[in-house]
């Protein structure tokens, strides 16, 4: 396959991970400018905007750090990254397999993002239910864990195939 056609069969996959990114920037920018650290707004019985920083990872892992947790999860986003793009452009006519990637692209780049300008990651998401409260998260992290759950079924599926 010749790197004209590779870098086509690539581009609807990286428009995913570039649109993940723009709705998790837009979202997380008027979360920055609506609410003070720590605002909670009710939405539903069981929905709140709320803003909350994060300097750790998933479920605030090392968020209690010193700081250098800031640059190692920028570091292992952008590899991340670099290796997503590598399988996006083995494996782009792979539907969805691809899809899976290109959200968990855009949802790694869109948190390396705020790590990069704020040094933290803007989760605004808050779902809870009589009493329990679901760690926050925003758009990207949805994305993340969407595109993990498309990973699983297009396994299931290669395996039921197979």
């Amino acid at each position: 396959m010749s790197a004209s056609s590779r870098s086509s069969t690539l581009l609807p996959w990286l428009g995913i991970a570039l649109l993940v990114i723009l709705l998790d920037q837009l979202t997380k920018t008027l979360v920055l400018r609506m609410f003070e650290l720590g605002d909670s707004h009710m939405v539903t019985s069981f929905f709140n905007l709320v803003r909350v920083h994060n300097a750790g990872a998933a479920f605030s892992f090392l968020a209690g750090a010193s700081g250098w947790q800031r640059w190692f999860f920028v570091v292992l986003g952008a590899a991340a990254a670099v290796f997503i793009v590598w399988l996006l452009r083995r494996h782009a006519g792979q539907r969805l397999f691809a899809t899976a990637l290109a959200l968990i692209l855009g949802g790694a780049l869109g948190n390396v993002v705020d790590r990069l300008l704020h040094g933290y990651v803007v989760d605004f998401i808050q779902v809870h239910h009589a009493g329990w409260y679901f760690p926050s998260f925003n758009v990207a992290d949805s994305a993340i864990s969407i595109g993990a759950a498309l990973l699983i079924l297009d396994e299931l599926r290669r395996v039921r195939r197979g």
